[in-house]
């Protein structure tokens, strides 16, 4: 679960983490309330959207204008660009070309940058422990960075058994050319950015840019915080804190039946019990030359309802344009995903080609449901028949 930028800000200080002082607006007016609250005499006002590249970014209403992120220097000012951005849709790298529209903004107070530095906590699946990641290059999409100066990045691995120590963060202030107060106080700051993370199961926390001020402090200009979606039952006041106009609709009503499910921009929908299985058919029909339209795992004990929920997920796509299902009957069997798969089609008048592969558990009882339906839908025996069979079948349907 991802949450905006002032949300993370807010949770990062209750911590302990030096960030500027600013406040949400949802209006011009209390933007620029916000503003005389905070005192001049300069301003940033930031619109609250869950993609990186704001700054960069541009509004559709206006191509040619300021990006998402901009310094005023007068109450007028915020309450002018406010006023631009809110309720208007901005475009950057990571929202794609239909954008997100800016519902609310964040005003801050303008700070004396002197350097721009980067830092972020996440989990590193190779070492299995949570690391630091940090670079001389703040400002920058790390991407970018570590595809064309990987020099300038320096990781820690943490001992989840002693948690993170002075000679952790020292070493990290020193490889950012930090000196003397700059030191404790970068320090201070990484210590309780780990305990946040540890504390709220955090998937990431990035920092971007961590600015060095003109008088040495240090401050989290912005914040990114991603949490585990497994571990949100411990922290209801997180949870709180979803904004669930920011996410697929899609993506939510899967969560409603307990279904993992990703929207992805290819044109063959997918249903398959298990992660692995899921990313093997996807593979596969990248394989025989589809596009897979959405990563779907039904879970290995989904029922008959579950089931049902997740056909129709995959067709309430419009670029859906045949379906693969794909199932190893384990703990799942196969004659409940029939059933499924039957009762949705019937339900929702399926009108592009299916493809579904039984095996495992009830897997004769499960065809001879499907055989029974009296729907036009194509039996494989294995996985590469199956998807052979549904790239062939869009393509002669296109």
């Amino acid at each position: 679960m991802n949450i905006h930028e002032y949300q993370a800000k807010g949770l990062l200080k209750k911590y302990g983490v030096a960030v500027p002082r600013g406040g949400v607006a949802y209006t011009p007016q209390e933007a620029e309330t916000v503003a005389r609250e905070l005192g001049g005499p300069v301003w940033v006002v930031k619109s609250q959207i869950h993609a990186g590249g704001r700054g960069a970014g541009r509004f559709k209403s206006n191509p040619e204008g300021k990006g998402g992120v901009r310094v005023v220097k007068s109450i007028e000012e915020v309450g002018k660009n406010a006023g631009e951005m809110l309720g208007h849709v901005l475009v950057t790298k990571q929202t794609g070309p239909e954008g997100k529209e800016v519902k609310r903004l964040y005003v801050e107070e303008g700070a004396d940058i002197k350097r721009e530095l980067y830092l972020s906590l996440l989990v590193d699946r190779g070492t299995g422990r949570i690391t630091v990641v940090a670079s001389t290059e703040g400002g920058m999409e790390i991407e970018e960075v570590a595809h064309n100066t990987p020099e300038k990045i320096v990781k820690v691995s943490i001992d989840p058994v002693t948690g993170i120590q002075g000679y952790h963060t020292r070493k990290i202030a020193f490889a950012l050319g930090l000196e003397g107060k700059q030191v404790g106080a970068a320090s201070k700051f990484l210590t309780a950015m780990y305990k946040a993370f540890v504390d709220l199961d955090c998937a990431i926390v990035e920092v971007n840019p961590l600015i060095v001020t003109g008088s040495g402090d240090i401050l989290a200009l912005d914040a990114k915080m991603s949490f585990d979606d497994n571990a949100l039952f411990r922290h209801k006041d997180v949870e709180e804190l979803r904004d669930e106009a920011e996410e697929d609709p899609a993506e939510i009503e899967a969560a409603k039946h307990s279904l993992n499910y990703v929207k992805l921009d290819g044109n063959i929908g997918c249903m398959v019990n298990g992660a692995g299985l899921a990313m093997a058919t996807m593979d596969i029909i990248k394989l025989y030359g589809g596009e897979p339209a959405n990563f779907l795992d039904v879970g290995g004990g989904a029922t008959k309802e579950r089931v049902t929920a997740a056909f129709k997920l995959i067709l309430s796509d419009p670029n859906v344009e045949g379906i693969l299902v794909n199932i190893f009957g384990g703990i799942m069997r196969c004659d409940v995903i029939a059933e499924g798969v039957v009762a949705a089609a019937r339900e929702v008048q399926l009108h592009v080609p299916l493809v579904v592969r039984l095996e495992g558990t009830n897997v004769d009882l499960g065809k001879k449901i499907l055989a029974e339906s009296g729907l036009p839908i194509l039996s494989a025996d294995n996985l590469a028949d199956a998807a052979d069979k549904v790239v062939k079948a869009v393509k002669e349907a296109a």
